[in-house]
């Protein structure tokens, strides 16, 4: 099964985890690869910026056409995804940030709905938000970073730069050449440089640490917009769930099917037989017609009861599967009374098969629905399409019988029609099954299921 992890709490990288010391912060590659980030930001911050502003304005000026204006707007906030993208694998990988990919867009069909999925994208109004709040807090914290580094680097080299600077008299007239801090106060002798640089020294110790800590809001920010939110953390693990519960579900059934194949239904041969040869010999040695009888019924009573394993056996997963759906469908339509089209384009390397529920499901809608055709439908042909289209496994059933099918709620019993059946067992792994069928017919029964659970 392919999945998507979104755990609810993620844990944080070792390098993120670990205590840094006061002194040896301005020393890690960790500090300077964050004070990079600081300014690679900023400039990919003003890109962002300046596309936010010209497509609003692009949508603005297009108002006055629902479509134009609509369909700027959509492809902008689906644009910002790209975006988020690019600042997703930066703070990935500059600053270490722990961010899952949202769950990829998918674009209704039909021009409205289309334009309307565009502009109702969640992830991308959340990446646009995070491309107008990143430029001011990218600038903010660039200046306070440069700023924290840039002043104590200088106080640490003023002893060498400051003999350059030109003579300043005091208000006594006496010339000094070195760094005013206060009125007549001059960093012009030893004891005084030294004292600076070794408070620039550890200005620039606390200038590291500011760095680090101008760089976790830039993670914190991008963590809050550019991952999948708590509410789809939520659906996507629930989905996870239900997933590896139905797997389970039918990796318990084919067990139960090939331990009743492998092991009931050939003890039941065996007994049909034994009891055959003991009809036989019962007759051969003209026991009482009682116990002949009742040894014949005992026979036929075995058969039959194999034939009903045999059928729930196959009711459980049915053996053509093993080949997969393409060549179970081909047998069933062959083996069918009723004349049946069938289309197939399915993917061809075993790895792109959908899941084997999947293919279980969709293999027991269109036995049921060719049932149906013949029973009920009047029908004379059946056209079977299945194909995989838009990440999903699409089926389409069509009789010419005499329609007026409809899904029946189920009784106060629980009891419910064939078509009800179906639509739950579609509705278990997320699908949907949709039935058009007017009195008259002909009947079209649409299933989409996903390829995986």
């Amino acid at each position: 099964m392919e999945t998507l992890t979104y755990p609810w709490r993620r844990a944080r990288e070792p390098e993120l985890l670990e205590r840094v010391g006061f002194f040896s912060g301005a020393f890690r590659a960790r500090t300077w690869r964050e004070l990079g980030y600081l300014f690679v930001v900023t400039l990919w911050s003003v890109v962002g910026f300046v596309y936010v502003v010209v497509m609003f304005a692009l949508t603005a000026g297009l108002l006055v056409t629902v479509v134009g204006g609509g369909g700027i707007l959509g492809a902008m906030i689906v644009g910002a995804r790209g975006f988020g993208a690019a600042d997703r694998g930066l703070a990935r990988g500059m600053l270490r940030a722990e961010i899952n990919n949202p769950r990829p867009f998918r674009r209704k069909k039909g021009l409205w709905a289309g334009i309307w999925s565009m502009v109702c994208d969640g992830v991308g109004w959340r990446a646009v938000a995070f491309m107008v709040l990143q430029l001011p807090l990218a600038i903010a914290t660039l200046v306070i970073a440069v700023v924290w580094l840039a002043v104590p680097l200088g106080a640490m080299t003023h002893w060498y730069w400051s003999r350059f600077l030109p003579a300043v008299p005091d208000t006594r007239g006496v010339l000094h050449r070195g760094a005013e801090l206060l009125p007549d106060y001059f960093v012009d002798t030893t004891p005084r440089q030294v004292v600076m640089a070794v408070a620039g020294l550890l200005l620039f110790f606390v200038g590291a640490a500011i760095v680090r800590g101008l760089a976790h809001l830039h993670r914190m920010l991008a963590e809050g917009l550019l991952g999948p939110t708590e509410a789809s953390m939520r659906v996507a693990s629930l989905e996870q769930s239900r997933g590896r519960a139905v797997e389970d579900a039918d990796s318990t059934l084919r067990r139960i099917e090939r331990n009743l194949h492998d092991g009931t239904q050939a003890r039941l041969v065996a007994i049909a037989m034994q009891l055959g040869e003991a009809k036989e010999q019962a007759s051969a040695s003209g026991a009482s017609r009682e116990l002949t009888d009742l040894i014949a019924a005992a026979h036929v009573s075995t058969k039959e009861t194999l034939v009903e394993l045999r059928e729930l056996s196959r009711g459980i997963h049915p053996p053509a599967l093993d080949n997969g759906l393409g060549v179970a469908l081909e047998t069933l339509a062959a083996r069918s009374p009723l004349p049946v089209q069938l289309d197939v384009d399915l993917p061809g390397p075993p790895a792109s098969r959908p899941a084997e529920a999947i293919e279980t499901i969709a293999y027991f809608c269109v036995t049921e629905l060719l049932t149906n055709a013949i029973k009920h439908a009047q029908a004379t042909a059946l056209h079977v399409r299945v194909a995989v289209r838009a990440r999903a496994l699409r089926l389409e059933i069509r009789d010419d019988g005499v329609g007026g099918a409809v899904i029946l709620v189920p009784d106060a019993e629980g009891h419910h029609s064939g078509l009800a059946g179906l639509s739950e067992r579609v509705g278990s792994v997320d699908g949907t099954f949709v039935v058009t069928s007017p009195p008259g017919g002909p009947t079209l029964v649409t299933v989409v299921l996903p390829l995986h659970v």
